[in-house]
């Protein structure tokens, strides 16, 4: 379809490879004859009906190489049709979004001549995924020639094969011309604007566009707050009290930024088909495990699990665990404390310059054992989280995101709120949200953008000078057997769950306690700024290109992010409560304070959630077409009936 180098088909013709299939490479040749064979043959057979071809030798044939790679691609005829089985939606001559369908295709807006352009190559990617994962056992009792990959009537053959290392990976392609034209207008152009989303949801797919679309949006909605604290921070620098009115500016932006990014999101996914689009049925992930049993939904076997085991798991064994890293987490932080206080007697006895910077480095030092104890625990919990065995995919993420917000969350802000609401120091509080939030963010930039360019870069130099060898002068692109195998080589894109973990961070930093250092919002606005740059270099440059995931909003984040906005108002308000300002309101009467405190929170949340039932999540005209198009469905259900 797009590339310019294409392999042949078993008939002769050329197709367009568009997906990767690496088997182990001691694979027995019985088994690859019967997965290529499940692979080409008709659906009413069993088969997946797609194109697919080995790989030939590249530059490094003279060395040890895995032959065991496939190439696969399908006909135009049948990515059309597979996009009907996916539930497509493109764009109708009316100006409407419906679901693709072959018998009217060509009512639809850009579906010209044979078809050929209409669907972009991240949903060809996507179809051939489905129908790759949609690829059954019929009678087979294991995979041929490896007795010990079982299979049964039903089982996913593609996920079987990757829970017992037979298949090593399956990645989509690059499309080298597309991928120059999509980094320039993302990245490789400095310049003020928005980022190219249609561009990246045609490309990486509506999951990750979501995810970009998402960053910008909250960088824009922090520049209020950028704008007013630049000038609040130069002229109150050495009046700690005065943060009153930023932090009730704080308590409505934090509501309204995430209501109004409700129905932001709501208009991209409409625009790009994915609102209105049913979710496909879940099947069992790669390492789910269990006793084989017969699934009364689905009709199928496959292995099942009692919840009531998996439920103990969960209470016995990954909760004390948790509340173990919680506690290791306070204990970590008070022996902080005991170094700030050690750091402040030495300059209180001899203040000089060098003993200033001292005051610095215990609040470096944690930033730093911070980040460590993050990271570590992510590798814990994700190890926790996969033997407490989940059959779905989904739950599996929700019980992983759970796990790592819930210890990152306490691990990130349990020391402010100690200062804040313990100590009761303002002064202390300032320094420390600003050296977390600045060493954090240095961290974060060397470990997601510059150490994987390296180290891929390394990695890719050996081939690289291998292909120059017998590359001639002429030649502009790589062949396509060395492309394939660079990108074999190159790391997997993990997803977008660390990104928006950071993003979640950075939102509690600015919504929890900037009224005390207002500068946050502008170091976290420049932080998105380098963010989108870095996270584009590392999509086009660093990963493997990911499938497209046909997302309708950021998930479970919403809720995570809508969770600190509650907490944001309730710390605000302590906040508020605290100050030598309101304070003088209530000389005599502590306790009338506490009251008057918590009557303005409960009121505040309570207009919060106000809040979320008057703003509609998805706009007017939005809900007019889709509410017309569910009318046309049923009409002509009724139609169809009749006849």
């Amino acid at each position: 379809m797009r590339t310019t180098i294409s392999p042949l088909d078993s008939s002769g013709s050329r197709f367009s490879p568009l997906v990767v299939l690496e088997l182990a490479s001691d694979t027995k040749e019985e088994a690859i004859a019967w997965l290529l064979s499940r692979i080409r043959d008709k659906q009413q057979n069993g088969g997946a009906e797609l194109l697919v071809e080995q790989l030939g030798p590249g530059a490094g044939a003279q060395e040890k190489e895995n032959p065991n790679m496939f190439l696969v691609g399908a006909t135009q005829q049948r990515l059309l049709s597979g996009a009907e089985e996916v539930g497509l939606f493109k764009e109708f001559n009316d100006g409407s979004m419906r679901g693709f369908t072959c018998a009217n295709k060509h009512n639809f807006t850009d579906f010209k001549g044979d078809g050929d352009s209409f669907l972009s190559m991240a949903e060809c990617q996507y179809i051939i995924k489905h129908e790759l994962d949609t690829l059954r056992a019929k009678d087979e009792t294991h995979v041929p020639g490896h007795t010990q990959a079982k299979l049964y009537p039903g089982k996913s053959i593609i996920r079987r094969l990757q829970s017992k290392g037979i298949l090593v990976q399956i990645f989509p392609l690059h499309e080298q011309e597309e991928l120059k034209r999509l980094s320039f207008s993302w990245y490789k152009k400095v310049k003020l604007s928005f980022q190219p989303l249609d561009n990246i949801r045609h490309y990486y797919g509506e999951g990750l566009a979501l995810y970009f679309g998402f960053l910008e949006y909250f960088t824009f909605a922090l520049v209020p707050m950028a704008l007013i604290g630049v000038p609040y921070y130069v002229f109150d620098w050495e009046d700690y009290d005065k943060y009153v009115v930023f932090a009730v500016f704080n308590l409505v932006w934090c509501t309204v930024i995430l209501e109004l990014w409700k129905r932001c999101s709501a208009s991209l996914a409409y625009q790009w088909g994915t609102l209105s689009r049913k979710k496909a049925f879940e099947e069992p992930r790669p390492g789910f495990h269990g006793v084989l049993g017969f699934n009364p939904v689905t009709g199928r076997e496959e292995p099942l699990y009692p919840n009531a085991k998996r439920q103990l798991r969960i209470y016995l064994v990954s909760l004390p665990f948790v509340l173990l890293c919680l506690y290791l987490s306070l204990y970590v932080m008070m022996i902080y404390f005991q170094m700030e206080g050690w750091a402040l007697s030495i300059h209180d006895e001899d203040p000089t310059f060098w003993t200033g910077i001292l005051l610095f480095i215990p609040s470096i030092i944690y930033a730093v054992v911070i980040e460590i104890m993050n990271l570590i625990y992510r590798y814990a919990a994700e190890f926790l989280t996969e033997w407490e065995n989940h059959r779905l995919e989904s739950s599996y993420q929700n019980h992983l995101v759970l796990k790592v917000l819930v210890f990152n969350f306490f691990n990130c802000f349990a020391s402010l709120f100690y200062i804040a609401f313990v100590m009761q120091d303002m002064v202390l509080l300032r320094q420390s949200l600003a050296t977390l939030l600045i060493t954090s963010q240095i961290l974060n930039q060397f470990m997601e953008a510059f150490l994987p360019y390296w180290l891929q870069r390394r990695r890719n130099k050996k081939l690289i000078r291998k292909v120059q060898k017998r590359q001639t002068l002429g030649d502009k692109e790589l062949p396509l057997a060395e492309q394939v195998r660079l990108e074999a080589d190159m790391s997997t894109y993990l997803g977008t769950f660390d990104d928006y973990l950071e993003l979640f961070l950075l939102f509690g930093y600015v919504s929890l306690f900037s009224c005390v250092y207002p500068l946050a919002a502008v170091l976290v606005v420049l932080n998105n700024i380098t963010e989108v740059y870095s996270d584009a270099f590392k999509l086009c440059r660093v990963f493997k290109r990911p499938f497209s995931d046909p997302a309708a909003n950021i998930g479970v984040w919403q809720l995570a992010f809508e969770a600190m906005s509650v907490i944001a108002v309730v710390t605000n308000c302590a906040l508020i409560g605290m100050s030598p300002q309101v304070k003088a309101y209530f000389p005599e009467s502590e306790t009338q304070l506490i009251l008057w405190t918590v009557a303005i929170e409960h009121g505040l949340l309570a207009f919060k959630f106000i809040l979320t039932v008057v703003i509609p999540d998805v706009p007017k005209h939005i809900q007019i077409k889709l509410a017309r198009l569910e009318f046309e469905s049923l009409e002509a259900l009724k139609k169809k009936v009749k006849t």
